[in-house]
C-alpha cells in the first residue's frame, strides 16, 4: 500500500499525538522539510496547537480521537508516551503506520517492562524488583540498603511518580496507594548522562555525543554537550548501549537513554522514544537537530549528520520562577525578552507559548562556544533572567536602556 501523502504538497503528513513543546519544535523542523504536521492536542491553547495549521482537538486516551488523527496521515508518532498501548495496537491492525510501534513504545511507557527487557538482554541497570507490599520493599532494602527508590511503572515524568523511601512505614503508604511498584536501589552516581540515537525502519542509526544532564527537583535544568571529562571509551560504550537497545526493541525515531554514571561505568535509568529534553541543544548545536532526525527516521528518509557545530554547547531550561508567580511586579515577559536579546545576542531562545506557572518548563536557551564555564555562565544567566527577572551580577546591565 503506497504511503499517504498530502495532495497539496506531494509530501508526507506526520501526525503527532500530543500538543506540547516537543510537537511544536518538531513542527519547526517539518516546515523546513516541507512535511505537513498534524497534532492531536488536548486544547486549542497547547504549545503546538498555537502554531500548527492542522490541529485535532481530542484526548490521547480516546481511540476515536486517535483514528481521526491517523486518517490520511503517512505516519503517527508521539510528543509523549501516555497513549494506551492497546489503542496503538488497534491502529496498527487497521493499517496505520505507528512509529515507534506499540511493541517498542511499551518499554518507554512501562518501567517494569523495560527492566525485564534489559535484564533479559544483560544490559547494565540498577538492582530492581517488582514490589506489591511493604514486606517486599523491606526485603529488597535488606539486600540493597535503605533508602529505596520506588517508581510507578506507568505515567511518571519530570520526577513525578518517583519516591525515595527511608523505611517500611513510608513504603507501606505508597504501596497502599499505588499497588504494584518498581523498587530500585539508590545508585551511588557520579552524574547523570543521556545517550541519544535515531533509528530508521531499516535499522540505519545516528548517534549524537553523550551529554551530561543536571537535574533539579527531578526536572532537567541544564545539559552540557559533550559531557565534560567523559573518557572516550565510556562515551563510546554509552553510545553503543543506546544503539543496542534501539535495535533490540525495534525503535523507529528518536531514543533517549538516560544513564547514571557510576564509579564502574554506566547504568540505564529510563528511556524516552521521542525527542527529549536532553537533546534540545541539537537545534543550534548539531548539524541535524533531534526534531529533524525524528522526522527523517519515522518517514524512513536517510538520517542526517550529527556533528556538533561548536566545541561546547549548553542548554538551560527556563523553568517558571518568580516571574511566573502570582502578583509579579517586575518587567513583563516581552520586556524581559527585549533585555535578554540585547544582553546575550548570541544566546538562542526557544519559548514554548505555555501558560506560566512556577516550576513549569516554559522555554529553553542555548549558548555555544569553546569554554564550558563561560558558555554555561551565559546560558544559565539568560535563563535565570527570563525566569526570575534577576540579573546575574557578572552580567549586570542597565534597565533604563
Amino acid at each position: 500500500m503506497p504511503a499517504a501523502l498530502d495532495p497539496r504538497t506531494g509530501l508526507p503528513v506526520v501526525a503527532v499525538v500530543g500538543g506540547g513543546q516537543l510537537a511544536r519544535m518538531t513542527h519547526q523542523a517539518a516546515v523546513a522539510l516541507g512535511q505537513s504536521l498534524r497534532v492531536l492536542s488536548a486544547g486549542p491553547d497547547e504549545s503546538a496547537a498555537l502554531v500548527t495549521a492542522d490541529v485535532r482537538i481530542g484526548d490521547h486516551r480516546d481511540l476515536d480521537a486517535l483514528r481521526t488523527l491517523a486518517d490520511g496521515a503517512t505516519v503517527v508518532t508521539f510528543d509523549h508516551e501516555h497513549v494506551p498501548t492497546e489503542h496503538l495496537r488497534t491502529l496498527v491492525e487497521e493499517g496505520t503506520r505507528v512509529a515507534p510501534g506499540p511493541e517498542a513504545l511499551v518499554h518507554a511507557q512501562d518501567k517494569l517492562v523495560l527492566r525485564r527487557a534489559l535484564a533479559e538482554a544483560g544490559e547494565p541497570q540498577p538492582a530492581w524488583a517488582e514490589v506489591r507490599t511493604a514486606a517486599d520493599v523491606a526485603a529488597f532494602a535488606g539486600a540493597h540498603g535503605w533508602p529505596v527508590v520506588l517508581k510507578t511503572p506507568r505515567g511518571g515524568y519530570d520526577g513525578k511518580g518517583v519516591f525515595v523511601v527511608r523505611d517500611a512505614e513510608e513504603a507501606a503508604e505508597l504501596v497502599g496507594r499505588h499497588g504494584t511498584l518498581l523498587a530500585e536501589e539508590r545508585v551511588a552516581m557520579v552524574r547523570e548522562l543521556s545517550a541519544q540515537v535515531a533509528r530508521s525502519p531499516f535499522g540505519q542509526v545516528a548517534v549524537w555525543p553523550v551529554v551530561e544532564t543536571v537535574q533539579r527537583d527531578g526536572v532537567c535544568a541544564e545539559v552540557f554537550a559533550p559531557a565534560p571529562g567523559l573518557p572516550d571509551e565510556l562515551a563510546t560504550a554509552a553510545q553503543e548501549l543506546a544503539v543496542r537497545i534501539a535495535d533490540r526493541l525495534g525503535v523507529v525515531g528518536m531514543l533517549a537513554v538516560e544513564l547514571f554514571q557510576t564509579a564502574d561505568g554506566v547504568l540505564v535509568n529510563e528511556l524516552a522514544m521521542r525527542p527529549h529534553n536532553s537533546g534540545h541543544w541539537t537545534i543550534e548545536g548539531a548539524r541535524t537537530s533531534q526534531f529533524e532526525q525524528h522526522l527523517r527516521a519515522v518517514l524512513d528518509y536517510p538520517l542526517g549528520s550529527t556533528a556538533m557545530t561548536a566545541p561546547v554547547v549548553v542548554m538551560a531550561n527556563v523553568l517558571g520562577g518568580a516571574a511566573a508567580a502570582e502578583g509579579w511586579q517586575g518587567p513583563p515577559l516581552d520586556e524581559r525578552m527585549h533585555h535578554l536579546m540585547a544582553h546575550w545576542p548570541d544566546v538562542k531562545l526557544h519559548w514554548y507559548g505555555k501558560g506560566q506557572r512556577p516550576g513549569r518548563k516554559l522555554g529553553h536557551v542555548t549558548a555555544l562556544g569553546d569554554d564550558l564555564a563561560e558558555v554555561r555562565a551565559r546560558a544559565v544567566a539568560a535563563a535565570r533572567y527570563l525566569a526570575d527577572g534577576v540579573v546575574d551580577p557578572a552580567f549586570a546591565f542597565d534597565h533604563d536602556h
